[in-house]
């Protein structure tokens, strides 16, 4: 049994902390905030994950997760210390490193005996020296400690299975004896181990992320294509992705990515490449195609409604930027329901979890507790996020309820032919 504290209570901390401490070792997982730990203690999630709830409430019951606010009672014994921290986007596109160097300063502070400290935040590229300086600097006397980089690759949706079943752990240190200890705390999860040093550990985690963004960027942009020229996207991405140098994931066409992740991630690249003098021209554009799908979304409903939203009602079928979370960060809800606002459109909304997370960033959106009481009376629906709920819709029912049988499919959920066989006025993306 291995000794964790993982500093922040996040999506990435506190599926790390549940994870490990169901591996059998035993976890402190520590956030600052005071009512977050405090939630936790009597088992209320700050976040909704498939799965999580019953984790953690396995793993407090047996012993083996705790919560605090403290780094002492954290570090007590810690052989290991994750920080899994925010790093947002600043006002120019690099990371935000303020959690991050108040962590290892509280680490520095607090710590008693040797430690390996792990950076899981995502964070730029030399982030892992930089923490090394602000350690042996805020340490009241030398002790000796070691930091490494292993990024996360969680998906929100599917956290605790991509932790459980990685396809690959990245240590990167130049330490090599605390990279083989943090290797061995990842033995038990039977998945390919990569180690490196630092910077290249730190690359990996941005190159993944920029890839797979750029990945469905180009998706959507060939759907622009499709479209133009009659061409199914969908067929058009599964007879690509039968060839094993492309593969089938993150070629779905529809409404971009959002999230915590993707958006900061290929930001903070570009801005790291054009701090060097270089030019991330595919970077960019990724960012461009990306946001250029929400605003293209006004103008297909209005095509759709004759050519004017003014006094129509909207309906939007999912808030939150993905399925199976509850999380609104740069979510497409909101830049799409903007725009129809703008455009002179009521706008309702409903989101199977998503409802509370949502309410205080869409002020102006009215948001539903039943799909059915949203559907009634409006002019046409926007399918926003692709809940298995919406894709097993009683669509005779929603036709009768509608003003106007009107759907723009922004995931491609639905069969086109079944749509119009049924009598909707339907538009899907790259169809």
């Amino acid at each position: 049994m291995k000794q964790i504290c993982v500093v922040g209570v996040g999506y990435v901390g506190l599926v790390t902390a549940s994870c490990f401490a169901d591996l059998g070792n035993s976890v402190v997982a520590l956030d600052v905030d005071e009512k977050r730990i405090e939630n936790l203690k009597k088992g209320i999630m700050p976040i909704y994950e498939p799965g999580l709830e019953e984790l953690v409430r396995r793993n407090v019951k047996s012993g083996r997760l705790s919560f605090t606010n403290s780094y002492e009672e954290a570090l007590d014994g810690a052989e290991f210390a994750f920080i899994a921290v925010g790093t947002p986007s600043g006002v120019d596109g690099n990371a935000d490193l303020k959690y991050v160097e108040s962590a290892a300063k509280s680490i520095a502070h607090s710590m008693t005996a040797s430690l390996i400290i792990i950076n899981k935040s995502t964070v730029p590229i030399g982030t892992g020296d930089w923490v090394a300086d602000i350690v042996k600097g805020a340490q009241p006397k030398p002790i000796d400690f070691a930091v490494v980089s292993c990024p996360e690759f969680l998906r929100e949706g599917s956290a605790i299975a991509d932790f459980m079943s990685p396809h690959r752990n990245v240590i990167g240190s130049l330490d090599k004896d605390a990279a083989n200890k943090v290797a061995q705390l990842h033995l038990p999860l039977r998945a390919p181990i990569v180690i490196t040093d630092l910077r290249t550990a730190e690359m990996i985690k941005y190159a993944s992320n920029a890839f797979l963004a750029a990945k469905i960027s180009f998706i959507n942009e060939l759907a622009d294509i499709c479209e133009a020229y009659g061409a199914d996207v969908k067929e058009v991405a599964a007879g690509m992705g039968y060839d094993a140098r492309i593969g089938r994931h993150f070629l779905d066409a529809g409404l971009g990515w959002g999230g915590s992740c993707f958006p900061k991630d290929v930001q903070a690249l570009a801005y790291m490449a054009k701090g060097k003098g270089l030019n991330p021209r595919m970077l960019n554009d990724t960012v461009v195609v990306n946001y250029d799908r929400r605003k293209a979304v006004a103008t297909h409903v209005e095509k759709l409604l004759g050519g004017d939203l003014k006094g129509k009602v909207i309906g939007l079928l999912g808030l939150a930027f993905k399925e199976n979370t509850d999380d609104m960060r740069d979510a497409p809800s909101v830049d799409i329901s903007t725009a129809l606002i703008s455009a002179g459109a009521k706008v309702r909304g409903y989101d199977p979890v998503a409802r509370k997370a949502a309410a205080p960033l869409l002020p102006e959106v009215e948001i539903f507790d039943d799909v059915y009481n949203m559907t009634d009376g409006c002019d046409a629906l926007i399918v926003v996020t692709p809940w298995n709920e919406f894709k097993q819709l009683d669509l005779e029912r929603v036709k009768d309820l509608l003003n106007s049988p009107v759907i723009y499919d922004g995931r491609n959920i639905y069969d086109p032919t079944l749509m119009k066989a049924m009598g909707f006025s339907y538009r899907a993306v790259g169809r």
